[in-house]
């Protein structure tokens, strides 16, 4: 038995990497052009060295596949000995309806673009995606998990160059092979993964090489033609960039004593960053003294249940090349989380003394490593952190293996995680995602078992946007599994789900693109009295409009079993009980083209044992290029009349971005939430000197909202808390 067992396990082996072999071999490597002159880089890609270097065919992507495109497009890759480049030529039928809704750096809203994706391991996993707008605005993105993942908050130094005429628009692009980083054959010979884009915002017309069916997002890593480049190096330069920081700050502060103190504070502080290719795979991140004062402020939330709420990582430290730390698992489960490094449990700063990062490939692994030393804060000892993390592909060029590895001291303990984890291509597009991670803390209690103390993760799912897609989750969580540096919205639990939807392209109808109706059901039971905690069901039908905007509409029913009482806001308390109750949700977005647009949520229904309507409307309005005005209102009516409770809580957050230039931009952040009685503001101003050297102005400030006189004792100043930064960062390279 055990011999037939390995003789199917062998011809699974063979089927799958043998397709995979065959896939790989139908499409030969598109050798890419070497500029044969010089060029000037100046938005006008018009010398003779362009005209030597044959433009990409492409193929309509959307409205409609292999539609014939209504704008004619020419876009052309070359290299040379450091840099990789590309030129697009955009005509347009109407230059005046070109998009050109922001300067602000990393803002993509809805301009019209051109798009790079650069699969640079050629490992069908990962790319950067450089993309640039006839304003010369540039963003780039970090594309993880086959473009599952992404990261905007991610940056490195390439150059944009465009020009609008009334033909329409025009972009040279440079990628320093420097900020790719790649493997090379010993003879100089590299092969990565390319897809070019453009997009026409105001038709939602977008022409992609090489032609991708729809059914796979654009920027998924797989789908990317494979190119080849000659005789070209990685180079590996060193960068420093230090930084010097001064500013004040003002606080009131509970005493002792009855009322409030006042803390005044003067900051001068200096730190340093740097980086180091060790190759050009793997890249050395050291930091001294860290600072992320530039940092936008996490955008507010309202806890409307039991559980706690997930904030993202922005801070650029911990950007690139994160996605190899991901070990994901049912409702937003991780066993790491950076945002667990140099931050409170309510967000403030603690002082990160200096750390080391490593991450990129050794051979055919993908490596992280993190080590990082934060100080102590008043009576909370130093604490340190540790993370290692090794991926490599198994069975084919879709499949992976790895595992992670987590460790904490500090606060009189240590705490050890470690995780193993896979997703293999079982066959087209069905894939089988496992995982198991287990926990050691010195202050567990006694007597937990393996079982207790770790987590069993399967998922089998259907990865594609044509026709049937569909997932299935099982997951079970000890009661002693506690990773330290990880995020678990709940505890000791056992979860089934699944999710389906099913999507038909509407080709041959005028407004919808399209259409795919869905539905859900999830459950998730409490390990220790098997009671079923929480479910929820759904129906929804989902629809993409031509022009690009979307919706959907969704019936849904929850069950939820709760323990221990909780509280929603100031006023609203909920009992210990078992619940039964639904709702309708109705969603709108307006295609992102267009300058004045609004997205719009609504649901209503029962709510445990009461009522709750929900609105959320998020208006977007770019005045021109230089100013955008922008947020969103949340507005949540709970209505509990069995207990005469009932509460209001309203979230506002308003952006306002402008940018004089590609150099000198401003942001600032206003919200409002009626839970806390508190406004607070965060306004950035930023100069960038030249690429690499910034100057920041950084204003914070909290406001009390609450002022009813008639309470003394909740009479506080208007102004909480204030703070004024300057910074100063420059990269020097070497």
């Amino acid at each position: 038995m055990a011999a037939q067992g390995l003789r199917a396990a062998a011809l699974i082996t063979l089927l799958v990497t043998g397709n995979a072999a065959l896939a790989l071999a139908q499409e030969t490597p598109l050798e890419l052009a070497r500029l044969s002159g010089p060029i000037t880089l100046d938005g006008k890609p018009d010398e003779p060295a362009w005209e030597q270097v044959r433009p990409f065919p492409l193929t309509m992507y959307t409205p409609v596949f292999r539609g014939q495109p209504t704008q004619r497009t020419e876009i052309r890759v070359a290299y040379d000995s450091e840099n990789l480049y590309v030129a697009g030529r955009f005509y347009d039928t109407s230059p005046s309806g070109i998009r050109i809704n922001s300067l602000y750096r990393d803002r993509w809203n809805g301009d019209d673009a051109l798009a790079i994706y650069v699969d640079a391991f050629n490992d069908n996993q990962n790319a950067k995606w450089f993309g640039t707008t006839p304003a010369g605005m540039r963003f780039d993105v970090l594309v993880s998990d086959d473009g599952a993942t992404l990261n905007d908050n991610w940056d490195t130094f390439w150059s944009s160059y465009t020009t609008v005429t009334s033909e329409g628009w025009f972009a040279e692009v440079r990628i320093p092979f420097s900020s790719l980083g790649f493997q090379t054959a010993p003879d100089g010979r590299a092969v990565m993964g390319l897809t070019v884009t453009r997009l026409v915002s105001r038709l939602d017309e977008r022409v992609t090489f090489p032609e991708i069916d729809p059914k796979f997002p654009f920027r998924k890593p797989s789908v990317a033609r494979d190119v080849v480049l000659h005789d070209v190096h990685s180079r590996t330069p060193l960068y420093v960039t230090p930084y010097v920081l001064g500013g004040a700050s003002r606080d009131y502060r509970s005493s002792t004593d009855a009322g409030l103190r006042r803390d005044r504070d003067t900051d001068k502080d200096i730190g340093v960053d740097v980086r180091y290719p060790l190759s050009g795979k793997l890249t050395l991140d050291l930091t001294a003294n860290t600072d992320f004062a530039q940092v936008e402020a996490d955008g507010q939330q309202i806890a409307l249940d039991r559980f706690p709420l997930f904030y993202p990582e922005r801070r650029r430290f911990f950007q690139e090349g994160s996605s190899i730390f991901d070990f994901v698992g049912t409702a937003g489960m991780r066993l790491f989380h950076s945002r667990r490094i140099g931050l409170s449990e309510d967000g403030a700063p603690v002082t990160i003394l200096g750390g080391a990062r490593l991450v990129g490939k050794a051979g055919d692994w993908d490596v992280g490593l993190l080590e990082m030393q934060t100080g102590k804060e008043g009576t909370t000892p130093g604490e340190n952190f540790g993370v290692v993390r090794l991926r490599r592909p198994i069975l084919n060029s879709w499949s992976t293996a790895g595992l992670l590895m987590t460790s904490y001291h500090g606060a009189g303990r240590s705490n050890l995680a470690l995780g193993l984890d896979s997703s293999v291509r079982v066959s087209g597009d069905e894939y089988l995602g496992l995982k198991w991670s287990g926990t050691m803390d010195e202050n567990e209690p006694d007597g937990l078992g393996f079982v207790d103390r770790s987590v069993l993760d399967a998922k089998w799912e259907r990865r594609t946007q044509r026709g049937l897609s569909y997932t299935g989750h099982f997951t079970r969580a000890g009661s002693g599994y506690r990773p330290e540096l990880g995020f678990m919205p709940r505890r000791d639990f056992t979860s089934a789900n699944a999710v389906a939807n099913w999507y038909f392209f509407t080709d041959k109808n005028k407004y919808f693109k399209r259409v795919y109706p869905g539905a859900l059901a999830f459950n998730t039971f409490r390990n220790s009295d098997r009671a079923l905690e929480s479910g929820q069901y759904a129906v929804w039908v989902q629809w993409d409009t031509k022009a690009g905007g979307g919706g959907w509409i969704e019936p849904k029913v929850f069950h939820e079993n709760v323990l221990v009482p909780f509280r929603i806001g100031n006023t609203v308390t909920i009992p210990a009980g078992s619940y039964q109750f639904a709702d309708l949700q109705f969603v709108n977005t307006m295609p992102s083209g267009i300058r004045l647009r609004t997205d719009l949520d609504v649901r209503s229904g029962t709510y445990f044992d009461g009522r709750r309507t929900q609105l959320v409307v998020a208006p977007t309005w770019n005045v021109n290029r230089h100013l955008e005005l922008g947020g969103d209102y949340q507005l949540n009516l709970l209505r509990f009349s069995s207990r005469d409770q009932s509460a209001n809580i309203h979230l506002l957050r308003l952006r306002v971005r402008t940018a004089l230039d590609a150099r000198a931009s401003g942001n600032a952040f206003v919200q409002y939430n009626s839970t806390t009685n508190r406004i607070d503001l965060n306004v950035r101003l930023r100069y960038a000197i030249a690429e690499g050297t910034d100057l920041w102005l950084v204003y914070n400030e909290g406001l009390d909202t609450d002022r009813d006189a008639s309470h003394p004792e909740r009479f506080n100043p208007l102004s909480l808390s204030r703070a004024v930064v300057l910074k100063y960062s420059h990269t020097f390279g070497f």
